[in-house]
This record gives structure tokens, C-alpha cells and sequence, in this order.
């Protein structure tokens, strides 16, 4: 169910009222934490009327007009593999509890909780603010990535498009991308996707966290059923689309012995190339994911962080580059050598589909004098 605050309002007054506590069904967060940056903090308390034990309704998805003046986010991260990115929204509608990209939410003052859930905001005029950023003088063409942050294809994205509009862009202007997903509405945009596939411009990978359907509607209540990424992946192959996977997050002692399964699947499908990344659990990521475990899984919870702990030096997260994305110590190392071993087996990176930066132009816009050269 979505509401759309002033069909994309210019501002999110409209999405501050607090939602009331507890766990809402179809959404990944139990609960709504405080703002980090807040002076004060709400706690739900039972009055004796039994309201905390009521079952709650569900969650509307509201969505506001983000009124950023760029599109594209720069970073010089060390351990990433690009410098620049496109996300069009904030809050991702997915709910995946684990989400590094949820304390985000606390700079718009929202809570990283069932507001980064439900409270989104979108960029309808990313296409607009892409064009005028790619003819900038001295702009300078490398592979930009979608999903980095949310993801570019959630629920909301079937009716706004705004993904699709920024591919439209940079197809115009033959610069390559790279989107991470893990949903299947990126088949909607075979049109686009095939002809920049053509001329290697285009890479998609998708995140497979599971194959036990029960786990991913937990854990990602709102993202496609993992038979439903799998087949996505061999779609996109079958018409010569590079896809490959995403086995991420990894967290120990919850998913992490599926790894091998997830390869073997994601190769069946048709991928070439895979990836994994240890689970992440930054700020109130770390509150949000251990109240989830604890009430899906209270037998396994403790072992669960144990082990989270011992792949990042006795601490629930570690934000050092280097380390953040791998995890240090004899499981995390573990992990990484059964990601190798497999990927060996099964014949996964041994070729890697490079785009091609060189392609980058201008199309003509009307009154533009014609290039001699």
C-alpha cells in the first residue's frame, strides 16, 4: 500500500509523525528507533489497556520528493571498486534487516527503523540532473553503480521509473553502469539493458542472501523470493546481459552455510562472476538486527552474534576499511576461503565482462552547432 505525500511533495513534514511501536507485518524492522540525533527519545509502555499486545495495522509506504540538486555521489573509498554512484531513492521499501544503508535514514530525521522502510524519499528529476551533471565540462566518464546504497528497483520503482529514466540517460550517452539488485523488476528494462549490453556498457549482479524462502520473507520481506533472483539471473544471460551474484550478506550462523548452495544455483542459472560480503551491522543497525534475531530465532541468537563478533575483533561492527567488508579472524577467514574454493569449482571469475569507458558522448541537443571532427 503506498501514499504519496503531495504526489511527490517538495518537502517531508508530511512523514514525521511517529508511527506507534511494535512489529507491523510484511516489514523487516521490529521497531522504531529514536533518531540518533534527537534530544529526546519515545519508549513504549504498557498502561494496563493491552495496546503494546494488539496486533498492529500495517505500515502504509509513503514516498516524498527528494529536492537534492545532484544525482551522483562521489567517494574515494579504498576497498570499493568505484568512485561514484546513483541512488534514487532513500529508504528502501525491501525492509532487509541486516541493511548497512539504514542509519542514512537518521540524516533526514527519521528513524532507521520501520521509517526506512516506509518513509521514503525519491529523485523524479534524477534524469534531468543527470544530463546537465554529464555535459559539465571536464567531466570525466567511469562506471557508475546503482544499488549501492538502496535499492534502485524496489516496489516503488514499478510505478515512478525513475531508474529507468536514468538509464535512459546513460544509454543516450553510451556510459557504462553497474546495478546491484535483488529484485526481478530489472527484467523490466530488457529494452534498454540488451543494446547496452551490446556495446558493454552495462553489468548487473543479484544479491541471492538464501534459498529457503521461509528465511528471505523474514529477513527481507518486501524483495523477490530467492527461485524468483535466480531466474532473473538466467533471463538476463540468456539475452546476453552479464549478470552475476551477489552471496550477500553472509552472517554467520544464519545463512552462511548456504554459501556453496547459492554459487552452485547462481552458476545453474548462467552466472560467470560472484561476490560476498560479511554481514555489516553499523549504529543502530547492530539494536534493529539483534531485536530480530531474538524473536525469529531466539535459539540460534546468541551463537549468531557470537560468531559476528569473532570476524570483527571481539566488536558487534567494524568500519575500517579493509576489514568491513571481509571480517578478520579464523571464521571470517574461513568464509573467504570457502567463497574461493567454490568459485575455483564452479568456474566463477575466471573471465571478468569489463566495461567500456572509452564509448562516452554527447548526443546533440537541439541548437547545438554541428562538430567539424
Amino acid at each position: 500500500m503506498f501514499l504519496y505525500c503531495s504526489d511527490l511533495g517538495p518537502t517531508i513534514d508530511a512523514m514525521l509523525q511517529d508511527p506507534p511501536f511494535g512489529y507491523r507485518k510484511g516489514r523487516g524492522a521490529l521497531g522504531n528507533p529514536a533518531v540518533r540525533y534527537d534530544r529526546y527519545r519515545n519508549e513504549a509502555f504498557d498502561d494496563g489497556w493491552g495496546g503494546l499486545d494488539a496486533e498492529r495495522a500495517p505500515l502504509r509506504t509513503t514516498v516524498a520528493r527528494d529536492t537534492s540538486r545532484t544525482v551522483i555521489a562521489r567517494n574515494d573509498s579504498p576497498d570499493i571498486g568505484f568512485d561514484r554512484s546513483i541512488n534514487p531513492y532513500r529508504g528502501c521499501e525491501h525492509g532487509c534487516i541486516y541493511c548497512y544503508a539504514r542509519p542514512s535514514h537518521a540524516y533526514l530525521g527519521l528513524s532507521p527503523g520501520q521509517d526506512f522502510e516506509t518513509r521514503l524519499l525519491a529523485k523524479p528529476d534524477a534524469a534531468k540532473l543527470l544530463t546537465e551533471e554529464l555535459r559539465r565540462p571536464g567531466y570525466r566518464c567511469r562506471p557508475i553503480a546503482m544499488g549501492t546504497n538502496t535499492d534502485p528497483y524496489q516496489p516503488v520503482e514499478r510505478r515512478l521509473e525513475i531508474t529507468r529514466s536514468i538509464l535512459e540517460v546513460l544509454s543516450e550517452h553510451h556510459h557504462p553502469v553497474t546495478i546491484t539488485t535483488k529484485s526481478a523488476l530489472v527484467l523490466r528494462d530488457f529494452d534498454i539493458l540488451g543494446p547496452m549490453a551490446e556495446r558493454r556498457l552495462v553489468r548487473v549482479d543479484i544479491s541471492v542472501t538464501t534459498l529457503d524462502r521461509t528465511l528471505a520473507r523474514r529477513m527481507e520481506p518486501r524483495a523477490a523470493t530467492p527461485s524468483r533472483r535466480l531466474e532473473a539471473i538466467r533471463l538476463l544471460n540468456e539475452v546476453g546481459i552479464p549478470c552475476g551474484v551477489m552471496a550477500a550478506p553472509m552472517i554467520p550462523g544464519l545463512n552462511d552455510a548456504e554459501l556453496e548452495a547459492i554459487l552452485e544455483a547462481a552458476v545453474e542459472a548462467g552466472a560467470r562472476s560472484a561476490a560476498y560480503i560479511l554481514v555489516r551491522l553499523p549504529l543502530e543497525v547492530a539494536e534493529l538486527f539483534q531485536e530480530w534475531l531474538e524473536s525469529h530465532y531466539p535459539d540460534r541468537a546468541g551463537r549468531v552474534l557470537s560468531l559476528i563478533r569473532q570476524c570483527r575483533e571481539g566488536r558487534i561492527s567494524d568500519a575500517t576499511f579493509g576489514r568491513r567488508m571481509r571480517g578478520t579472524g579464523h571464521y571470517a577467514e574461513l568464509l573467504g576461503r570457502r567463497f574461493q574454493v567454490a568459485c575455483k569449482r564452479l568456474g566463477l571469475n575466471s573471465t571478468r565482462d569489463e566495461l567500456d569507458s572509452r564509448q562516452f558522448r554527447l548526443p546533440p541537443r537541439a541548437g547545438d552547432q554541428l562538430s567539424l571532427l
